[in-house]
């Protein structure tokens, strides 16, 4: 076992999570409480991830949620099931605390769309612009944003700029193009896109619709304008779920990553909920990097305290200020 162990942490780099067998007979649910109480941990999870997952973290939410939780915390240690910039903006406001991600290679395709390198010399086309930033980027591009904001907030930010103050946002196009939209503001975008929300078929969500005449489509705003044109309503993950709960509806057609169904079904047990379908015969309205998170994978990580996210002090310093103003403007707009 030992050997096993050794090995593991060695291969942790190129495997990205620690390849070290769990005995099948082991509880893993009372395992992971366990842990918890030893270690002092708290274990946050995006609404993306598997059930299991989502029904034994202590805080179960959007990117903003998750924000001002690892902002909050007593905890020693933040054991994030979610993907990596998550957890990166976890050990961003909280670099006294042990952060750890159970994959390592959990990454995003619309973090990804943005490389620093590449999007500092868009910037520097734009001197007089400010930079608003989608907190779903890496940490190098926080650290060349002026504000953060997340689909929850991003309407109240970019209200809280004057009218007068040229703006550019990244990397989502999408939600971008959306923000145009409903704030009037004309802003330069990043050409970046989720890999998941841009595969959704509009000609299927409608063939979907004709089957079930009384369903509302509730999507997130990261979806492509065609799709966002036919929703009854759109918001982020947490906007959709409260929507779906307060709402007179049985039926949905819920257009965002699957994940999101289980706290829905949990929370209206009466009501029906429908995955939109992508446009393909792949199971693609899961994210492949969400998905990597397994409880098996957030037990070891826990119990090894491996892999940690580690920061260069002053990335984390010039990435700090823009979630900071971030977490200011929603506090004052009581978001």
């Amino acid at each position: 076992m030992i050997m096993e162990i050794a090995e593991a942490k060695k291969n942790l780099q190129h495997n990205g999570f620690l390849d070290i067998a769990v005995d099948p007979s082991l509880d893993l649910f009372a395992a992971i409480e366990n842990l918890k109480k030893k270690k002092n941990a708290i274990v946050l999870a995006h609404y993306y991830q598997e059930p299991d997952i989502q029904d034994i973290a202590d805080y179960i939410g959007d990117s903003l949620g998750l924000s001002q939780q690892a902002a909050q915390t007593d905890a020693d240690m933040i054991v994030f099931a979610g993907v990596h910039f998550m957890a990166e903006t976890a050990k961003i406001l909280s670099p006294q605390k042990k952060v750890l991600l159970p994959d390592l290679k959990a990454g995003c395709s619309l973090a990804d769309s943005a490389p620093p390198e590449l999007f500092k010399k868009f910037r520097d086309r734009y001197p007089d612009h400010i930079v608003i930033s989608y907190i779903n980027c890496s940490a190098g591009i926080k650290a060349l944003s002026d504000i953060i904001c997340t689909s929850s907030n991003a309407e109240k930010i970019i209200e809280s700029i004057p009218h007068n103050q040229p703006i550019i946002f990244a990397p989502d196009r999408n939600l971008g193009a959306y923000l145009i939209k409903k704030t009037g503001r004309d802003m330069v975008l990043w050409n970046g896109a989720c890999m998941v929300h841009e595969i959704f078929s509009l000609e299927k969500i409608t063939k979907l619709k004709i089957r079930h005449p009384k369903a509302k489509v509730i999507a997130h705003p990261e979806c492509e304008p065609a799709v966002l044109a036919i929703a009854d309503y759109i918001g982020s993950t947490t906007g959709l779920l409260k929507f779906s709960h307060k709402d007179d509806a049985q039926e949905y057609i819920v257009v965002t990553e699957t994940g999101i169904l289980h706290q829905m079904q949990k929370e209206n047990p009466g009501k029906t909920f429908i995955p939109a379908p992508p446009n393909n015969a792949c199971a693609c309205n899961d994210c492949p990097h969400m998905k990597l998170n397994t409880l098996e994978k957030l037990y070891l990580c826990m119990e090894y305290e491996q892999p940690e996210i580690i920061m260069e002090e002053n990335l984390r310093i010039a990435a700090k200020k823009p979630i900071e103003r971030m977490l200011e403007i929603s506090a004052q707009a009581g978001l």
